[in-house]
């Protein structure tokens, strides 16, 4: 799960066309980065959802979030205007983190907000404590 970081303040900054343009260039920037049996898909306003299927282990799960995290180092050329965003990501992973799509995703945002609130501009993969801390 992808979010891109105060995406509000370039809507509000530069306007909605510009906004768009951004999303377009985010989404650009990730199919370059990923294989063909990848899947990239936005789900709204700023979040991006990423399958990446048969990754050999957990770790190339984290490889991949920091090649995202720092592919956003670089600004976007919105209509002629460098624009600077981050994004935060949250990583969930079949079977251990849900048996279906629905749970993955669900896990994978519960993640993705545990990257907002330690500062943004960074990942965090899901683990269960994450779920009980909500809980309380």
């Amino acid at each position: 799960m992808l979010d891109l970081d105060e995406f509000k303040k370039v809507n509000d900054t530069y306007g909605h066309n510009s906004g768009d343009r951004l999303l377009q260039g985010v989404a650009t920037r990730l199919t370059h980065m990923f294989r063909r049996s990848d899947t990239i898909a936005r789900l709204g306003g700023d979040e991006f959802v990423l399958l990446l299927p048969d990754l050999p282990y957990a770790e190339v799960a984290r490889n991949v979030a920091e090649r995202i995290v720092h592919c956003f180092q670089k600004p976007f050329d919105v209509e002629g205007i460098q624009v600077a965003t981050t994004a935060s990501l949250g990583v969930s992973a079949f079977p251990g983190d849900g048996e279906d799509a629905e749970t993955l995703i669900k896990n994978a945002d519960i993640a993705m907000y545990r990257s907002k609130d330690d500062g943004r501009n960074r990942f965090s993969v899901y683990t269960r404590e994450q779920r009980e801390f909500l809980r309380h």
